[in-house]
């Protein structure tokens, strides 16, 4: 098995993993200070915290698919044994049900804002999935980025996420991208995709920021 000479470009799976974890994170400690009584939770808020709760969990959900459906394939047949995925398969088994509870609690605080034992429970599974997140997430970019920049070819891996992206809803995946990409990645992201992804984000923008507003005030 030798290296390939054209380098995969890592960035839009580095800032997605980084917003699947920020969102856990910080949806943990909004439904946690609901739950203590230090934020308010209108009807309104509560029904946004479902939507983008949900959203959220459709694309964990598509991510991990992929990953065992198209990206796990992918570094078997270029890596073979120099890569071991049961651990981080094992992982995916165990976000599903978890992935479910979260979104059967969130409508639970949408049809009860002001019912704070829903949203300890809720908060309780954020936390829950923020962990595993954090822990997955580490491992997986420790151990398999390497794999895929020494074994997968340019080409291979944009047939990854060119699988990864047909699945995606962009108005949720776009908006939060532009939020947890820093300057520098924006730019290059930009330079990349062209104006397209400009013309894109600015569709998108100002429904995600008006839900926003309506989430964290």
């Amino acid at each position: 098995m030798t290296a390939t000479d054209a380098r995969p470009n890592l960035l839009g799976i580095t800032i997605n993993h980084r917003s699947m974890r920020g969102d856990a994170r910080r949806f943990a400690a909004l439904v946690q200070s609901i739950a203590d009584g230090t934020t308010v939770s209108s009807p309104a808020r509560a029904r946004a915290v479902e939507r983008y709760l949900t959203s959220l969990c459709t694309g964990i959900h598509h991510h991990h698919q992929a990953e065992d459906e198209v990206l796990w394939p992918v570094l078997e047949a270029a890596a073979g044994a120099e890569v071991d995925l049961t651990e981080l398969t094992d992982d995916h088994a165990q976000l599903d049900p978890l992935l479910d509870r979260l979104r059967a609690e969130a409508r639970a605080l949408s049809a009860a804002p002001h019912d704070r034992a829903a949203a300890a429970r809720l908060a309780a599974t954020l936390t829950t999935l923020r962990d595993l997140l954090d822990e997955h997430i580490d491992d997986e970019e420790r151990t398999v980025f390497p794999v895929i920049m020494r074994y997968v070819s340019h080409a291979e891996w944009e047939r990854v996420e060119a699988a990864v992206r047909k699945g995606s809803a962009m108005s949720f995946e776009l908006p939060r991208i532009e939020r947890y990409a820093t300057g520098d990645e924006l730019a290059e992201l930009y330079r990349m995709a062209g104006p397209v992804l400009r013309l894109m984000l600015a569709l998108v923008r100002p429904a995600f920021l008006r839900r926003e507003k309506v989430i964290f005030g």
